[in-house]
């Protein structure tokens, strides 16, 4: 498959996108004023600690508190080098999706009471895993990983393992007798995807820089006071260099002289045999313009996505999950009913995960198929879109076709969803994505003005509404205004005031 990462880097923002045959299959967007701390490293002081909720909220100097849940919370929090076996690595480490070695599946142990591990006023260290969502202050662990480019170093962890994007086991067992020889002292060792083939010598490099990298991390937060910064992970640009370039990308396009040699001199550290593939863009026309990134943006504001069929796709975001509507559309098909929907729901999976990935879809995703008969035919979408979710660098799992004809996803989310970082919630709407009608709006208007009518006396009134209504009442309804002028005994005076909300009016009784 043929994959290109582009990287367009000005004064106010960077945004990055991934091709993959020619199509757009991710878009991050970092602006300077706006940038995340996922991965960033704080010293935070424990502001309140909830048994009932089994969580705790610390201060890391944010516009929020952070949340802290009880299963990320070391039991000796206080002691950066011992901390128990976790069972979840997968899901502590931002950067990439990993899982561990070959081990039989334990059972977990019960969790403690957070109120045995914190107390408040306690200073701890902590890193960041999920930015401020929504009204939601920034999720936090005491489990710190370092993410370098073959390894993730875990500090406060005493385990290895194995991305699970490595399939090969004779791979596999030669990382892991690397991992083996590398692992002296406190702490453990996650291989990542970009070390596949790669030389036990270069392993030990990595593990040297980040060996060196937390012990820095340790010092500043000995000479610290809580809430302080210890480490603010890379910027977008060089993030994009570590996490998402690999040998797979034929060619890393960047459009800023200073970008491409940020990402060069990188590179050149880390995996020299990459520096080849970078290339400055240098075409007069805009990097994101020349491969038709700009219109995959705009169109992935749309709800509605269509497929070549003529069939689509509706794409809704609510705060708790989001709902995608497979449908036939335009496309009727040619023989039986089965088959007409089997091939708009099978065109559709492709584009559901390209969709799910571009927008950066996260946390409950529920995909309604259209219903299918036979048994054979769910059991072939899964499939399907099992293999199409392995493209996906963001860990997901999903369940089954239901007899509904509807597939649960979870898909981790980190920061907020490419629409909620481009758009804001309409002044108009609230966000609901609807208004209320015209005749609506003109039934409410007429009701409230029978009611200050019956609250006071006046002379005459005057009615100021928005200029979309002033225009039905001056034409169509105005046979509605002549009523109530009839029914109240006075005159109506109607003017328009563009400044008006679309649903609202003003009411002047006039003495």
């Amino acid at each position: 498959m043929l994959k290109e990462l582009l990287v367009s880097a000005g004064d106010r923002e960077t945004r990055v996108a991934v091709l993959e045959e020619g199509r757009v299959a991710e878009v991050q967007i970092e602006r300077r004023r706006q940038r995340g701390v996922v991965g960033n490293i704080y010293k935070g002081r424990v502001t309140r600690v909830l048994p009932g909720m089994q969580s705790a909220f610390v201060d890391l100097g944010l516009e929020k508190d952070a949340f802290l849940y009880v299963a990320d919370v070391g039991e000796e929090v206080d002691d950066f080098d011992r901390f128990p076996q976790d069972e979840t690595v997968a899901e502590i480490v931002p950067a990439d999706p990993l899982k561990e070695l070959d081990e039989e599946p334990r059972e977990k142990a019960p969790l403690p009471n957070i109120d045995d591990l914190l107390r408040e006023g306690q200073e701890i260290v902590v890193q960041v895993t999920k930015d401020m969502i929504a009204n939601k202050g920034v999720r936090i662990t005491t489990h710190v990983t370092l993410p370098g480019r073959t390894l993730v170093y875990m500090p406060t962890i005493d385990h290895i393992g194995v991305s699970r994007r490595i399939e090969n086991e004779d791979e596999r067992n030669r990382l892991k007798d690397i991992l083996v020889g590398l692992k002296k002292g406190p702490g453990g060792f996650i291989v990542r995807t970009a070390g596949e083939g790669r030389a036990a010598d270069e392993f030990a490099a990595d593990k040297r820089y980040l060996v060196k990298l937390w012990e820095s991390i340790r010092k500043k937060g000995e000479r610290s006071g809580a809430p302080a910064l210890l480490h603010r992970d890379l910027d977008l640009t060089l993030r994009a260099a570590r996490d998402v370039f690999g040998s797979d990308f034929a060619t890393l396009w960047v459009d800023d002289d200073e970008g491409y040699q940020r990402i060069v001199e990188f590179l050149d550290q880390v995996q020299p045999a990459l520096v080849s593939k970078v290339k400055l863009y240098r075409k007069t026309r805009s990097l994101f313009d020349e491969y038709g990134v700009e219109a995959e943006i705009e169109n992935a504001l749309k709800s509605k996505v269509w497929l070549k069929s003529g069939g689509h796709i509706v794409i809704n975001q609510t705060e708790a999950l989001v709902a995608i509507d497979v449908n036939t559309g335009k496309f009727v098909g040619k023989k039986r009913l089965e088959d007409t929907v089997w091939k708009t729901n099978l065109e559709a999976v492709q584009e559901i995960v390209r969709q799910v990935r571009l927008r950066d879809l996260g946390g409950l995703i529920v995909v309604d198929f259209i219903d299918m008969e036979e048994e054979e035919h769910r059991s072939q979408l899964f499939t399907a879109l099992e293999q199409e979710l392995k493209r996906d660098r963001s860990k997901n799992r999903m369940l089954p076709v239901s007899e509904f004809g509807l597939v649960e996803i979870t898909r981790k989310r980190q920061r907020q969803s490419l629409e909620r970082t481009l758009t804001m919630p309409c002044p108009y709407c609230g966000g609901s994505g609807r208004i209320k009608s015209i005749p609506t709006i003109v039934l409410e208007m007429r009701r409230e003005i029978l009611r200050r009518i019956d609250d006071g006396e006046a002379h005459s009134l005057l009615l100021r509404v928005h200029p979309e209504i002033y225009k039905i009442l001056s034409g169509e309804e105005r046979r509605l205004i002549e009523e109530l002028e009839e029914r109240i005994g006075m005159p109506i005076h109607v003017q328009s005031d563009e400044h008006l909300h679309h649903e609202g009016f003003d009411i002047v009784l006039e003495l």
